[in-house]
């Protein structure tokens, strides 16, 4: 059963786990499980999702319940218009808070490949950054006898593919367990230590307005599963807003 963090007759939202792709993918064409298969016969409805989230990233996913709430929540992400914070742990200890705008080349989506994942064409892209916790660990990865890492909350102002990934990798501080941007040493050290086996990368709030009565909704996604015990392991709890520890265990497997 999927996590739903809120529920009415026009709109779900569920929390999406690390390793579930959102839709059928041309380049996962193996797979055969995905949230809107699994959501549309844990309701018994239709569902429809008005964006999306990475598969290995985890958090608040939300669908439409219907094609015209489907089009005004699609509408809202195009825009620009909806508030997405995300947390991450990355390898070293970034500036306490900064932005990141850098231009990105453009990647396709899944339904546009047809052999080339990307083109020249660079788009705009911005994202803002507050590092909330760091720790030094006693591992030589690198050249340096130890290792740095930190607890960062992201705010992307703009919605490019990968967009937070990759401008991670632009400064220098690759997100663990990201195994196309990242570095393969800091992610082993990380599955050596604390078990973990996917990207740490979470969509931890979503705010947005509802496609029928037009109040703001804000939502959460707490840590869980690998995130939640790298974080107890690492004492950064209270580092972090009091919604996104609230139910650090919750749903952990």
């Amino acid at each position: 059963m999927l996590p739903i963090l809120y529920q009415d007759d026009h709109v779900v939202v569920i929390h999406k786990p690390a390793g579930l792709l959102v839709h059928r993918s041309e380049l996962d064409r193996h797979e055969t499980r995905f949230a809107v298969q699994l959501l549309r016969d844990q309701l018994g409805r239709h569902v429809h999702p008005a964006h999306r989230l990475d598969r290995g990233t985890s958090g608040v996913l939300v669908f439409a319940l219907n094609k015209d709430g489907a089009r005004h929540l699609g509408g809202q992400f195009e825009r620009q218009e909806v508030s997405k914070t995300y947390l991450a742990v990355v390898r070293g200890h970034p500036a306490e808070q900064g932005r990141i705008d850098h231009a990105l080349t453009r990647r396709r989506d899944d339904a546009e490949w047809v052999g080339s994942r990307s083109t020249d064409e660079a788009q705009d892209a911005i994202t803002d950054f507050r590092r909330l916790a760091t720790c030094e660990l006693p591992h030589a990865v690198d050249r340096y006898p130890t290792s740095r890492y930190a607890l960062v909350e992201l705010t992307p102002r703009t919605g490019r593919r990968h967009q937070i990934r990759r401008h991670l990798k632009h400064i220098a501080h690759p997100i663990i367990g990201d195994a196309t941007f990242g570095k393969g040493r800091h992610n082993r050290l990380f599955q050596e230590l604390f078990g973990c086996q996917r990207m740490l990368l979470a969509c931890a709030r979503m705010q947005l307005v509802h496609p029928v009565n037009g109040q703001p909704l804000d939502l959460f996604a707490p840590l869980d599963g690998d995130f939640a015990r790298v974080a107890d392991a690492l004492g950064w709890q209270a580092a972090l807003p009091s919604a996104f520890f609230t139910s650090l265990y919750a749903g952990a497997t």
